[in-house]
């Protein structure tokens, strides 16, 4: 049992503990190019939360990590098969539920690890967050944690370079060789704008990819991905350990 771990725990473990930051890992459920499972965000919320709760529990953190939600909101996707789509307003209701048990009980940190780009829960976040005043909410996108460039030759944000690599790394039995992945050639809007990243749009999915990929997996390696996940896991474990041990009435300076 990781003791970190709240579904590996078991009631005579836990009546007795006092935990300080739950933390709950959020994926989706979504095709990534041709050779990486539906499940590779749900598999790298599951690793990098854990590993990054792992390192603050030995430091001595009292924090507990919540089963990961495999779902996210996959609004452009809809007409690729099997990609679930949750909305951003049903992430609200799951997120209220959530926090009001912790709440209750006396926990009163959550940090949501989120591992899918399609989720945004900043605005959720707000909205709860002024019903829950006594609450500690925040978030973090563990893929942009550290400069993917030290990393990583080729560019991408969807079963690209960084992912195949993670994945690689995590369960090598679940990757197809990388002779059988797309190109993960992707378009880009006509309006210049709308990818400078300070105007933003949806994306259409299979318009703008043949295989759902974003970016060339062809130099992916397990390496690259086990250096990759040391790296994020250690800034993870740091926000982590911070979060853990701030005094909810004290956290300016």
């Amino acid at each position: 049992m990781r003791p970190y771990i709240l579904a590996e725990s078991n009631w005579k473990f836990i009546k007795g503990q006092a935990f300080d930051l739950a933390i709950l890992p959020w994926g989706a459920t979504e095709a990534h190019n041709y050779h990486l499972p539906y499940g590779t965000d749900i598999i790298e919320a599951d690793k990098i939360a854990a590993e990054g709760a792992r390192i603050a529990w030995e430091s001595g953190s009292k924090v507990t990590v919540l089963p990961t939600i495999p779902f996210g909101v996959n609004t452009g996707q809809r007409d690729i098969l099997l990609d679930i789509n949750i909305y951003p307003s049903t992430q609200q209701a799951i997120l209220n539920d959530v926090i009001e048990t912790l709440n209750r009980q006396g926990i009163k940190k959550l940090l949501i690890v989120n591992s899918h780009g399609g989720n945004e829960f900043k605005p959720l976040l707000r909205e709860l967050g002024a019903n829950y005043p006594e609450m500690f909410l925040a978030s973090c996108n563990w893929f942009q944690a550290v400069d993917k460039s030290k990393f990583f030759d080729e560019e991408g944000d969807h079963a690209d370079e960084m992912e195949t690599s993670l994945l690689l790394h995590f369960c090598p039995e679940l990757v197809l060789p990388l002779d059988q992945a797309g190109l993960g050639k992707a378009k880009h809007h006509k309006v210049a704008a709308l990818n400078e990243g300070w105007a933003s749009a949806e994306r259409r999915w299979s318009e703008i990819t043949t295989d759902t990929g974003v970016g060339d997996p062809s130099k992916a390696t397990p390496e690259k991905g086990a250096r990759f996940f040391e790296a994020v896991s250690d800034k993870l474990a740091s926000l982590i350990q911070g979060v853990a041990e701030m005094d909810i009435s004290d956290i300016y300076e």
